[in-house]
């Protein structure tokens, strides 16, 4: 059986692709980001403690613990401060239905 030469180009871009994914980190100018004290205030308005806040690959990566107790570990763009990634580790009776989205109209 002869390779399909559009398999090997799909391949290819698949690898590329999956390249670019690696670079993940933040590209903002350091000259636009915002204060990290900023950040730190609006993660303690919704009851986190925070431990750390330091840069990594150009992100604000952030150390706490939610209003539950949680351990969080998150990345945050410098500029926007917007939320890149977040992971939490839940304790022996977490409940993750504070981070998930609820739809319009269904009970909790």
């Amino acid at each position: 059986m002869k390779p399909h030469p559009l398999a090997g180009a799909v391949l290819a871009s698949l690898i590329v692709s999956g390249a670019a994914l690696a670079d993940d980190g933040c590209t903002d100018s350091v000259a636009n980001w915002q204060p990290r004290e900023v950040l730190r205030q609006r993660l303690e308005q919704r009851g986190w403690t925070v431990q750390r806040i330091k840069v990594n690959d150009g992100c604000y990566e952030v150390r706490g613990m939610d209003r539950n107790g949680n351990a969080f570990k998150a990345e945050y763009a410098p500029v926007s401060l917007r939320i890149r990634k977040l992971e939490i580790n839940f304790g022996k009776h977490g409940d993750a239905a504070d981070y998930l989205d609820q739809e319009p109209g269904r009970g909790q």
